[in-house]
């Protein structure tokens, strides 16, 4: 059966446009147009993901998430014109999986929600076993990592890093979210430490780090890896 995706979304047109993109790809569909009807539907019909916006008329778009995150991991995607960077932070650091700017690109936005849906698989099954993804092959029993079937080290927090990303492929983690789980909630501040670990990851991971194929930055929100060619 095909996913379920709850869509809140208070704008007719918008809805009427998601709702032939969405249906056309197969996805079951379940439309609301306020967060109250959002927090009710996400617990009863208990959708694959949901697709939200942050200005519906009732309450704000955040509490929706802070309410789905009491109970659920459901993937979280926003599609929002509140496209700010505070606006994005405040959304990821609460639980969404991904943002969307409006107006956004149909094409852009079906892969967004793939990648929601694939982490979402890999998530509940627990990333076990071998990763791979490009040259980069991720041993997370032994804790080995290889490129193009070579042994690549990478010191303690560079792995801690790589495995929280690859915990969550595909979705967008904040600065404040890495740096709480790698070095600890007293150095959320410490934006800089991304800055240099992530280099050295691309260094080492990347065939070309300055045109990086699978860890992508956010600009001024955070980080993404990507599992896929």
């Amino acid at each position: 059966m095909k996913p379920l995706i709850l869509m809140a979304e208070d704008d007719p047109r918008i809805r009427r446009f998601l709702r032939a993109a969405l249906e056309a790809e197969g996805y079951r569909l379940q439309e609301c147009e306020t967060a109250s009807e959002a927090l009710v539907q996400a617990a009863s019909r208990q959708p694959d993901m949901i697709l939200l916006d942050l200005g519906l008329p009732d309450r704000d778009g955040l509490d929706v998430i802070r309410g789905v995150r009491e109970s659920s991991t459901v993937p979280i995607v926003i599609l929002s014109a509140r496209g700010q960077e505070k606006d994005k932070i405040a959304a990821l650091d609460l639980g969404a999986d991904d943002y969307v700017a409006k107006p956004f690109a149909i094409g852009e936005l079906l892969a967004r929600i793939r990648a929601a849906l694939r982490r979402s698989a890999v998530f509940a099954s627990g990333p076990e076993g071998i990763v791979r993804f490009g040259p980069v092959e991720v041993d997370l029993e032994s804790r080995v990592v290889r490129v193009d079937s070579r042994e690549v080290h990478l010191t303690p927090n560079e792995y801690k890093l790589l495995q929280v990303l690859l915990r969550y492929p595909g979705k967008v983690l904040t600065h404040r979210q890495l740096l709480n789980q790698v070095w600890g909630p007293n150095q959320t501040g410490q934006a800089h430490y991304l800055r240099v670990y992530i280099a050295q990851l691309r260094r080492k991971l990347e065939r070309e780090p300055a045109r990086p194929r699978y860890l992508f930055t956010e600009p001024g929100v955070g980080y993404r890896l990507v599992i896929e060619d």
